[in-house]
């Protein structure tokens, strides 16, 4: 059983390289933590709060950060594998480089996030915000977008290939130089209203 965490807060603690496991954090407070190089495996965070919290290289592993907010949190090189943030915001947050494999990033609100050079693969972000946010040279691959809120957010030069683009609007996002497939030419080309024979 893991063990059930409710209602803390964590202020200015030194977390740096810990690993933590099979833990529940729920409606806890993190302000000022330091978790650089820490490792989570199973870890569940549910309606938490992170405030100035430095991920920097933290690597987590089939862990949850459900319905989370993270304000002026520092993602450095952060790696999150097989994870599931559903619901979860960013503001203000450092997401450069991030690394994101597989799990599940639905109705994540990344408004204007900077997603230079992320790494996403075969990961699940259904009417995931990305509206404004940089996601040039980047590489989203194999990723459900399907319902994506995508206004004013740029992919130029991004790796779009094997992704659902069903929610691209050519006019309304910028993909000068993105990489995409054949099936993928097709989608974009009826979503501005020409036909491909």
């Amino acid at each position: 059983m893991a063990e059930l965490i409710e209602d803390a807060s964590f202020d200015d603690e030194d977390w740096y390289g810990e690993e933590l496991a099979d833990r529940a954090y729920t409606r806890c407070t993190f302000s000022q933590v330091d978790l650089t190089e820490a490792q989570t495996q199973g870890v569940v965070f549910t309606d938490c709060a992170f405030v100035d919290v430095r991920f920097n290289t933290s690597r987590h592993a089939s862990s949850a950060f459900v319905g989370c907010t993270f304000e002026r949190c520092n993602l450095f090189d952060a790696e999150f594998v097989g994870c599931k943030l559903t619901g979860s915001t960013f503001h203000k947050s450092a997401l450069r480089p991030l690394r994101v494999i597989g799990g599940d990033w639905s109705f994540v609100g990344l408004s204007g996030a900077d997603l230079r050079d992320a790494t996403v693969e075969g990961t699940r972000m259904r009417e995931i915000d990305l509206t404004g946010a940089n996601c040039e040279d980047a590489a989203f691959t194999n990723v459900d977008l399907s319902g994506a809120q995508l206004r004013g957010a740029t992919f130029r030069r991004c790796d779009l290939r094997g992704s659902d683009l069903s929610a691209f609007e050519p006019g309304e996002v910028g993909l000068a130089g993105a990489i995409i497939d054949a099936a993928q030419a097709v989608v974009l080309a009826q979503a501005l209203g020409v036909q491909v024979r």
